[in-house]
């Protein structure tokens, strides 16, 4: 969700009962973060998460900088994601936050436990985005986090309706993180054109990328994917990938609509997503849903 879940869309979920998250990789530096913050303050009174996302960027990024602001502004709930937040634990323990980090592999979840995080988040091989190199479903990845960890589980991948909320609940899970299905809401500040495709992209419509990087990414089918596939295939360096992968790139192609000029990250859940509504329409459904009412 970089470059899209900013103030209006974690504000929306944060007024309709859900927590909010802003990812701070959408911003170049660390006072870009603080207006964002500050923004979603004004847009509502509830709290909401900010999101750091670790992985190894050409452009370093001052997480230690990120993660001060977010505390100096009073954010009371931090998610790390993309690798061990370890080095930054000391930093986030000096506020007085609950502490979330996401992960895909059963060892990871272990570490982060072992680490001293409040909760941890545990995505499936149907999630958008970079589900983990191992390709585990959701529905064997959940209860055996469940069996094994002592800390509260949350699931992610192939979520997109009440029925899955209810399902996750069942597998032990505490709760549930949705993306997908964000994105095709009125406040993601995504183009029309790309809620379009989402609207008519189905479950067989996705497709892994970057798996030669190690970075393995869940997109729509396009030309475009199927062309960055093609060339890890073929043997293409980081190098000549890099200009395609580039995050800048995604970001233009977000606010262009240009549905063929960048991978556009998308989990399978997407073919569960038929319209676009606005957030609180969202979430009203997926707890009624979960309930078993209409």
């Amino acid at each position: 969700m970089q470059w899209l879940a900013r103030a209006e869309l974690a504000a929306a979920a944060a007024n309709a009962g859900a927590l909010g998250i802003i990812a701070a990789g959408s911003f170049t530096n660390a006072e870009e973060l603080r207006q964002e913050i500050r923004k979603t303050r004004d847009l509502t009174d509830r709290p909401f998460a900010v999101n750091f996302t670790l992985m190894p960027t050409r452009r370093p990024i001052p997480w230690e900088e990120y993660i001060f602001t977010a505390l100096e502004e009073g954010i009371g709930i931090i998610e790390t994601s993309g690798r061990s937040p370890e080095p930054y634990i000391p930093l986030i323990r000096s506020g007085k936050v609950k502490f979330l980090h996401k992960v895909a592999r059963i060892r990871d979840a272990l570490t982060a436990q072992r680490l001293g995080v409040d909760a941890v988040t545990i995505i499936g091989t149907e999630a958008g985005g970079h589900p983990g190199m191992d390709e585990v479903a959701t529905l064997a990845l959940i209860p055996r986090a469940v069996d094994l960890l002592k800390i509260p589980v949350i699931a992610g991948g192939g979520f997109a309706d009440g029925r899955g909320l209810a399902a996750a609940l069942a597998l032990g899970a505490q709760g549930i993180v949705m993306g997908t299905r964000f994105m095709a809401s009125k406040k993601c500040p995504l183009h029309p054109n790309i809620k379009e495709l989402l609207i008519k992209t189905r479950e067989t419509d996705t497709m892994i990328v970057e798996r030669s990087i190690k970075n393995a990414a869940r997109v729509i089918r396009t030309e475009f994917a199927e062309k960055v596939l093609a060339m890890e295939e073929a043997g293409a360096t980081l190098d000549e990938l890099y200009p395609l992968l580039d995050g800048r790139r995604v970001k233009r192609a977000y606010e262009s609509g240009d549905t063929n000029d960048s991978i556009l990250y998308c989990g399978q859940s997407v073919g569960l997503v038929n319209e676009i509504l606005s957030v609180k329409e969202i979430i009203e459904r997926t707890m009624r849903g979960a309930k078993g009412t209409t």
